[in-house]
């Protein structure tokens, strides 16, 4: 079971930057491969904000939610 490892600020950083890549993909400053792969990332971005679990963070130890009393 995924056990959730992403903290509130870690959340608005991640969902903030896939905003900035979508404006600029959608103000057409961002185009061809670049553009899919930051789109991706941003997609990757989101998901992880909703589910509140980064899968990368999982194997090195890495929380950055706030320790349970």
């Amino acid at each position: 079971m995924m056990k959730p490892n992403m903290g509130t600020a870690d959340k608005v950083v991640r969902i903030l930057i896939a905003m900035v890549i979508a404006g600029l993909y959608f103000a057409n400053i961002l185009s061809g491969t670049v553009a899919i792969v930051l789109l991706i990332f941003a997609g990757v971005f989101i998901l992880t904000s909703f589910i509140s679990f980064c899968p990368l963070y999982y194997p090195f130890g890495i929380s950055t939610r706030k320790k349970e009393l």
